[in-house]
């Protein structure tokens, strides 16, 4: 089976978020046909759309997969269900949110999954720690990841200390 690159974002600001993320990382990597090339840094980012909730911790994962996308998108859903995700506040606070940023060059489309993610471009928290796991990816559609930097540059975002 053909393997393909694929950016998984991961957040949490619930139930010391950055533990959620740093287990969140090795379950990512045990889902079939799956293991994680590179982990970026964590970043601490303000919530956005839902703004009385705690701050954010942020990252990015590259993984290789042999997963189609609704197959991965599936397996990120149950490793939310498991860390205790629940859906009740559209932009609210979670343990663990996981979303497909990018898969591969492709562009696809279904109900619940759009990629590549229809706001990644827009979102510092999203583009700082993709760009540190693969500087020149290239967001379908849209072009070099790296030239939205500067369009995201007045959002908060701080890279944690410590982090990988």
């Amino acid at each position: 089976m053909t393997s393909v690159q694929a950016v998984v974002a991961l957040g949490s600001n619930l139930q010391d978020p950055r533990a959620q993320v740093r287990r969140a990382f090795g379950e990512i990597g045990g889902l079939p046909g799956t293991r994680v090339l590179a982990r970026s840094s964590l970043w601490e980012t303000a919530p956005v759309g839902y703004a009385d909730q705690p701050a954010f911790v942020n990252a990015c994962a590259l993984v290789e997969t042999t997963l189609r996308p609704r197959q991965l998108l599936d397996g990120l859903l149950a490793i939310e269900r498991a860390h205790g995700r629940v859906r009740d506040i559209p932009n609210g606070p979670r343990t663990l949110d996981l979303d497909i940023v990018l898969y591969g060059e492709e562009a696809h489309h279904e109900e619940g999954l759009t990629l590549p993610h229809p706001r990644a471009h827009e979102r510092a928290f999203v583009l700082a720690p993709l760009l540190e796991v693969w500087p020149d990816a290239i967001i379908p559609g849209l072009g070099a990841a790296s030239r939205y930097r500067e369009r995201v540059a007045g959002q908060a975002i701080e890279r944690l200390p410590d982090t990988p």
